[in-house]
């Protein structure tokens, strides 16, 4: 008798124990790993494909053989061949890494105002009880994308009094929270002390971030970009750095990445740069592994799976 089991293709050199405890789960589906770096076998077949999607590899040609449902383990698709994938469903980890980077976005304009480090004090100060420390209340945020990652920043930045503006491919006005809602980038950024990227990466998002919007910025304006360095022209902002057109630059994401050895980006004292780690949380790994789970389930049932891509606009 042949083997009548669903085969979920498992596009990663391996996760440890998540994986383990996937397949535990699903005693009755045959996971079968492909590696991304290598040739893909002529006889492998699969109808779904649980797939890494934050660097090119040959997921392309898994595709032929036999991929009905694809889920991208991470939030963005940019990797993933969308143009390829015709009537196949496509599915991400929307929304499950949100809140730490939420929590990340809200760390890096803390210490923007709260002059962090640099206003710990190691040796005797010149002066005693007296600093020139800002306030977020008060300020003015410009969300750039109104997706789950930037509502959660929203959520989060909402207590402490801000002015909360949002660009987002539709809508303007008000929405039920408060949140000013502009009907262009460069209309939300003009009054921002605070700008934060996290737009899905399309042909209209790539170097969103020129020299004109930096120019349209409130001049010493922060920076922030969480979504991919390519949404940032980097030669415009570095020169917007240099002019002091942009204050400063909290960037979790570049490109390339990973950013070769002695790129400017390292030693800029306008740029505070981290590896692509704001998503990092105790249990990050786990909620992206029971999201495709919980798929998984649904796939089984026959029901359609959550966290749906639309191809066309692709995000």
């Amino acid at each position: 008798m042949g083997d009548n089991r669903v085969t979920v293709l498992v596009h990663s050199p391996g996760w440890g124990r998540h994986m383990a405890e996937l397949e535990e789960r699903f005693s009755d589906v045959r996971f079968v790993h492909v590696d991304p770096d290598e040739p893909v076998p002529a006889d492998l077949q699969g109808e779904v494909l649980f797939a890494q999607t934050f660097r090119p590899s040959n997921v392309a040609d898994v595709l032929n053989h036999g991929v009905r449902w694809v889920h991208s383990i991470g939030h963005g698709v940019d990797h993933l061949p969308l143009d390829l994938m015709g009537d196949m469903l496509v599915s991400c980890s929307r929304g499950a890494s949100a809140a730490p980077i939420a929590e990340w976005v809200v760390a890096m304009i803390l210490t923007a105002v709260k002059d962090l480090p640099d206003s710990w004090a190691d040796e005797p100060p010149e002066r005693w009880s007296w600093a020139s420390l800002g306030s977020v209340e008060g300020q003015t945020i410009a969300l750039i994308g109104f997706g789950s990652i930037n509502q959660a920043v929203a959520d989060r930045l909402r207590p402490f009094g801000a002015h909360l503006t949002a660009v987002r491919r539709s809508d303007s006005g008000t929405d039920d929270n408060g949140v000013h809602l502009a009907s262009t980038a460069s209309v939300a950024v003009r009054d921002a002390d605070h700008v934060v990227l996290a737009v899905p990466v399309t042909g209209e998002t790539h170097h969103l971030v020129d020299a004109a919007l930096l120019s349209a910025m409130k001049p010493g304006a922060h920076l922030i970009n969480v979504a991919r360095g390519s949404v940032v022209d980097q030669d415009a902002l570095r020169v917007a750095l240099d002019s002091g057109q942009v204050g400063l630059a909290s960037l979790d994401v570049s490109e390339p990445e990973p950013l070769p050895a002695g790129h400017w980006l390292y030693k800029h004292p306008g740029v505070r740069l981290s590896p692509h780690i704001s998503w990092s949380s105790p249990d990050a790994v786990q909620q992206l592994f029971d999201m495709f789970a919980d798929n998984l389930e649904r796939w089984l049932r026959g029901e359609t799976p959550e966290g749906l891509v639309d191809l066309e606009a692709g995000y």
